[in-house]
């Protein structure tokens, strides 16, 4: 009788045990619903400065004079007078081509003008002594108009001849090719032995300043409209003075240099709707070399009270909008005005307040959770919300595991 009665009390506490565990399991479940954990944020305090917007675009260095040296005189190439890649100045003898030909033409030129000098000294004296025979009327008036249009005849004569021993002479000149500017000189382009000049002018060698490289530039009118715009709106303000230009390499690395904007021009290319611009970049130690291809990053206007706010933060649409955190905990959405890019952030003119919270990471999960707070983390490049941790709540299925469990260890 005993034993029975023993039996039914091991099974009641059983039961108890596991009516127990199932009701902390749900106990346990309905706190965690009923209080889910507050999820961490991401963000960005954001204070109003001046910014500068600007445009990156991108062409191809060239050297700010350039001279192609070519042969004017025909011949064959004797001597090439320079070292390849150094620097000539102007006026440097360059190439030596061969000048026989030319030199026997001003030996010939200057023969015919002692001959027209003679000529012109003969009709002097024959002037000289008809002038008072005819006023004798020892001779004809005829005779004497005759001297004067000899005398004449052979000062022309002397003039021509003189004019064809200066062309000899520049003919002589241009067989002794010299630099036309200062600059630093390519590769020769013709050997010793060459035949140049024979029917067009043959180019020798090139000739660079590379001390100052210019940068031809295109830009979509639509853009700099744009910008025209938004400064006579008063959206914007003019960049005032010289306007700085940064130029970057074709790995990204800026130019230890700055450079200059040159001008804009006032006309747009009607083939491809563009404008052109021109920068000036010095090049002390020859670094940079023309032909290279870079980007030039120029400041076209300034917003004063701006915000920079990168990009991912922002929701772009008929209406821009960001999400902040304000005093409370709570998420707030604001519309703002994006007036401009620079780089990877968007250029805020409107909307926000020094000192905002804006939400750069963490909103997704903030979302999911439906949560009416958040907590805040200031905001790392490349960094990550933290996630939030809920407690630990027993499973139902694990509660009634360990009432069966204790239920068989009962019997």
């Amino acid at each position: 009788m005993n034993k029975p009665i023993s039996s039914f009390r091991r099974r009641s506490a059983a039961v108890m045990v596991a009516a127990a565990l199932a009701l902390a399991a749900c106990g346990g479940q309905d706190q965690a619903q009923q209080a889910p954990p507050e999820p961490v944020v991401s963000v960005l305090t954001v204070q109003p400065a001046t910014v500068t917007v600007g445009t990156e675009l991108s062409g191809r260095l060239k050297p700010i004079r350039e001279a192609q040296v070519r042969a004017r005189a025909a011949g064959i190439v004797q001597k090439r007078l320079f070292e390849e890649g150094s620097y000539v100045r102007a006026g440097q003898a360059l190439f030596q081509i061969d000048n026989a030909p030319y030199v026997a033409q001003l030996q010939t030129a200057r023969a015919s003008v002692a001959t027209a000098q003679a000529q012109l000294a003969k009709a002097n004296a024959d002037l000289a002594r008809y002038r008072p025979l005819v006023e004798a009327d020892a001779i004809s008036k005829q005779e004497y108009d005759a001297a004067v249009a000899a005398q004449r005849l052979a000062q022309a004569q002397l003039q021509s001849a003189q004019a064809a021993v200066k062309t000899a002479q520049i003919s002589v000149g241009y067989a002794h090719v010299t630099a036309p500017i200062s600059g630093r000189i390519g590769k020769a382009l013709v050997t010793e032995g060459a035949l140049v000049g024979q029917g067009d002018a043959t180019q020798l060698a090139l000739i660079q300043q590379t001390d100052t490289l210019y940068v031809d530039l295109k830009q979509s009118a639509a853009a700099a409209m744009k910008i025209r715009q938004d400064i006579a709106n008063g959206v914007m303000q003019q960049v005032d003075g010289a306007v700085p230009v940064t130029i970057l390499l074709e790995d990204g690395t800026p130019y230890a240099q700055q450079g200059r904007l040159l001008f804009a021009d006032m006309t747009v290319d009607e083939a491809t709707g563009q404008v052109s611009l021109r920068a000036e970049v010095p090049n002390d130690g020859n670094v940079l070399l023309p032909g290279m291809f870079v980007t030039v990053s120029i400041p076209q206007a300034e917003v004063h009270n701006a915000f920079e706010i990168p990009q991912h933060a922002v929701t772009r649409g008929q209406t821009d909008t960001v999400m902040v955190v304000d005093a409370s905990g709570s998420l707030q959405p604001k519309v703002v005005t994006v007036v401009g890019q620079k780089g990877n952030n968007w250029i805020v003119s409107s909307g926000l307040n020094a000192g905002d919270q804006v939400v750069m990471d963490g909103l997704s999960t903030a979302m999911m959770l439906q949560a009416k707070t958040v907590k805040t983390q200031p905001w790392q490049q490349g960094g990550q919300a933290a996630a939030a941790s809920a407690p630990a709540a027993v499973p139902a299925d694990a509660a009634s595991s360990a009432a069966a469990s204790a239920a068989s260890a009962a019997e």
